[in-house]
């Protein structure tokens, strides 16, 4: 093949996935404007972020990198101090239960506090602390509009090509108070 075929080949594949992941931002952005609000307006989420933005009212980041390490060493562990509260809780309840009502369409979710600490989160992640993401980086510090969309990704839990889809959650008031992590089927999109 010669470097002009190759270069033509190069820019047709380039134009079709600008072109398909823009169709996928789209479906996303249309998804977190319809249904997705009401997941952000749930208020059993929104008073699980509150508790913990109260009880973390002080934390300090050594403190945060500890729970962290704490939670990536009970991943595998019996007992879970760390991780049980948060993932028996009623908001990571109301999680498990819309991605249930999403008929395969969302495959994972996940509540962050004011700091990027998992508040909810209707499977186990792989850490505590998203606030050194994107995820978190990209929406809570940029207010009420930060939206963050990621990479299509092949993710292992859920066997399923996803893209996270994370946005900035506010109390009725408008102020924000944590953000959430949508992964969304990229192959019902």
């Amino acid at each position: 093949m010669n470097p002009v075929t190759t270069l033509a080949t190069c820019l047709l594949l380039a134009s079709a996935t600008a072109s398909a992941a823009s169709e996928i931002e789209g479906k996303l952005t249309a998804m977190l404007e319809g249904d997705l609000a009401a997941w952000a307006q749930d208020q059993i989420v929104l008073d699980a972020i509150q508790a913990q933005n109260q009880r973390h009212a002080q934390i300090s980041q050594a403190e945060i990198d500890a729970l962290d390490a704490q939670w990536r060493a009970e991943i595998d562990a019996a007992d879970r101090p760390t991780i049980t509260p948060i993932l028996e809780n009623a908001a990571s309840d109301a999680l498990r239960a819309r991605i249930a009502a999403s008929g395969g369409l969302v495959t994972e979710a996940f509540v962050m506090d004011a700091h990027g600490l998992n508040a909810a989160t209707a499977g186990l992640t792989s850490d505590y602390w998203q606030g050194d993401e994107a995820k978190f980086t990209e929406t809570f510090p940029h207010g009420a509009d930060g939206v963050h969309i990621g990479e299509v990704e092949f993710d292992e839990s859920t066997q399923t090509f996803q893209v996270q889809l994370s946005f900035t959650l506010q109390d009725p008031s408008g102020t924000p108070v944590g953000a959430m992590t949508i992964a969304v089927n990229a192959e019902a999109l």
